[in-house]
Parts: C-alpha cells; structure tokens; sequence
C-alpha cells in the first residue's frame, strides 16, 4: 500500500518546495498589500489610481492567464532586451527566466491586489481618535505606525489575511505550469508513470490538509495576540 515506486522521496521534496512558494510569495503579498493599501489610502490622486488601477486588474484577470503571461511575455521581452544587446555590443548572452522565481512573483503579485484592499479596510476600522491623540503627542508617522495603527489593523486584518493564505497555499499548485516540479506535478507525473493516481493524490491531499490544519492553529494563536484588551462582542 505504501509502496511508492521510488517516486516518495521525489514528491516529499516538492511538497517542501511547494511551502517554500507559498511563504515567499505570502511575504512578498502582505509587503505589497501594504504598500498598496497605503497607495489607495494617499492623498495622491496619482497614487490612488495606479493602486485602484493595480487591483482592479489583477482581481479580474484569472490567475492561469496570469501567471502563463507573466511567464512567457517576460521571457520574450527579456529576450528582446538580450538580443539588441548582443547585436550592440557583440555579445552573446542569454538569460532564461527562471521558473521558481516566476511563480513566487506571480502569485505575490495576484494576492498583494487582495491584501491590499483587507489592510485598506483594516486601517479604516481603526478609531481615527487613537490616531490624532498620537498626534497630538508629537509622535513620528512611523512610531504611529508600529505602536498604534499595525497592531490594530492585525485585529482587523487577521480574519482576510488567513483566507488570502488558503487560497494562496491552492494556488501554489499553478507553477506546475510553467514546469516547477512541485508536489502537484511530481504526483502527476508519478500516477501517469504507474497508472495508480489515488496512490500518488491522496499524500498530496494529506500534505496540503496538514499545512491547513497547522495555519489554522498559528492563526487562532495571532488573533488572541492581537485581541489583548478586548472584549468578545
């Protein structure tokens, strides 16, 4: 029953790389999320636009379509740029798009559009009082920041926050696409080999419930964190 061909170790280690796509581009989402949020909330009507413009795209294109485009349109413009520098400078250079890379980008790129709009809800559900008392104190934008506005948008964030990562964790499954051997086409290619896809499948499901099951605790862990001082409604 739990003779794998030869094909378990192959697939243990793209259930690593598989988690090391989705944390890579989590951090990458939450980093852009912030930004963008901050964007949509500037008083720069440039800013708000380019924001606005960013995850209205983004969120109306399919994920498939975007990261194939990602992939195959910046490996083309790239070659472009490579090739008029060849023929300008006699060179003979190639650069190819790597794979791992590509993936992570894309999938950050996608949820940074989502967690910019739950930090944008999250900042606007904070006491705007809390704000201009901090003000009023002499405190620094960044002080304002870290001390007052981030831990209270976590509070608000939390709930968003964990769906985006659920999503994204299923999402990881798309760089077999592009040809990155994660779990999913490890598995794939194991159960085409064999002709035993339930064989190879239900690890791959097993992994991605586990790594649920372990997000769920870590998160339950953050809101009681970021709940200190308040009162269940």
């Amino acid at each position: 029953m739990f003779d794998f061909h030869g094909y378990g170790l192959s697939i243990f280690k793209g259930a690593f790389l598989t988690m090391e796509v989705a944390v890579l581009s989590m951090m990458m989402a939450v980093l852009l999320g912030l930004v963008g949020a901050l964007a949509k909330l500037s008083n720069k009507r440039s800013l708000r636009i380019i924001a606005t413009v960013y995850t209205t795209v983004i969120r109306g294109v399919p994920d498939l379509v975007l990261m194939l485009l990602i992939f195959f349109g910046a490996q083309i413009i790239v070659n472009k740029v490579v090739i008029w520098y060849n023929v300008q400078f006699g060179t003979r250079h190639f650069i190819d798009i790597d794979a791992f890379l590509t993936g992570v980008l894309t999938i950050g790129f996608i949820f940074g559009a989502y967690m910019a709009e739950t930090f944008r809800g999250a900042y606007m559900s904070v006491s705007k009082g809390q704000i201009e008392a901090a003000v009023a104190y002499g405190m620094s934008r960044w002080r304002i920041f870290i001390r007052i506005l981030f831990p209270q948008m976590m509070r608000f964030a939390l709930p968003g926050l964990g769906n985006n990562w659920m999503v994204l964790l299923k999402t990881t499954a798309l760089v077999s696409v592009i040809g990155l051997s994660d779990m999913v086409r490890l598995a794939k290619e194991a159960s085409g080999a064999v002709h035993e896809p339930f064989k190879f499948f239900i690890p791959v499901v097993i992994v991605y419930l586990a790594i649920t099951f372990i997000s769920e605790i870590l998160l339950s862990y953050l809101k009681r964190k970021f709940s200190v001082g308040f009162v269940k409604g």
